[in-house]
């Protein structure tokens, strides 16, 4: 009789800061497998695997080049037995902010960057991990990590709140394809509230003149009104653990009861 404890597979993009590496720490627990899909690998992530007694497995990977990213995923996936995983999951974490001006003066090089990283990363490694999991028995979920400005206008971020915008949207679509399958996986794309990150710095040191909120974000710094990375990180988590996950596929993690 077979008593090994069930395994539970999470793949996470945009693990080597901020949130993102939060997120890595906490969900290396004992019968997990973690993934990790970023530029650089974490070297503190190993021992703290080998600690909690987790399976960690870290492709560097340039999200920008999503179509590479997502044929790896899902060679991987059509590679791993089906009945290995009790669940599985992804979270689609990664984003860019491209430098804070006007759309009519940003760059097309840095405007395609946000773009592939932000939205296109998030939809074909989506795309993969759907397809290549179809057959599996398990609790399939996917976790898109948006944003407040994915649902407000603000000046100077118009590839950003577009990619966001654009993840809310597909995970809508989604959700309703996945709710016609059978076992279809659970759907949200999440905003985690404002967090103390590098992105929060390079908002408040943008060019005022370009960027008329950056006062709004100097405001949130000076009250205190900014989440570490590791409460955002615990709060995404537990949306994520929730019996009811997907039954918004657009959510806000303030809005928790």
């Amino acid at each position: 009789m077979n008593t090994a404890a069930p395994r539970h597979l999470f793949i996470l993009t945009g693990a080597s800061r901020g949130m993102g590496h939060a997120m890595a720490e906490q969900l290396l627990a004992p019968g997990h497998t973690l993934i990790t899909l970023s530029r650089r690998i974490q070297g503190d992530l190993a021992p703290r695997a080998l600690a909690a007694g987790a399976e960690l497995i870290q492709w560097s990977a340039d999200l920008a080049d999503a179509e590479a990213a997502s044929a790896h995923l899902r060679g991987w996936l059509a590679e791993t037995p089906a009945e290995r995983y009790a669940s599985a999951t992804l979270i689609n974490n990664a984003g860019v902010i491209p430098p804070i001006v006007p759309l009519r003066d940003a760059q097309a090089p840095e405007l395609a960057q946000a773009l592939d990283v932000g939205l296109a990363a998030p939809m074909l490694l989506t795309a993969a991990f759907l397809g290549a999991t179809r057959g599996w028995a398990g609790a399939r979920k996917v976790l898109n990590i948006s944003s407040g400005l994915g649902r407000r206008a603000m000046a100077s971020q118009a590839a950003y709140c577009a990619a966001k915008a654009g993840m809310d949207h597909f995970t809508r679509c989604v959700a309703l394809e996945e709710a016609q399958a059978p076992n279809g996986a659970r759907v949200c794309s999440l905003a985690p509230g404002v967090i103390d990150t590098d992105m929060q710095v390079q908002l408040r040191g943008a060019d005022a003149a370009a960027f008329p909120d950056r006062a709004n974000f100097e405001a949130l710094k000076a009250k205190g009104q900014l989440t570490s990375p590791d409460e955002a990180a615990r709060r995404v988590l537990a949306w994520l653990a929730r019996p009811g996950f997907g039954a918004e596929p657009v959510a806000d993690v303030r809005d928790a009861g």
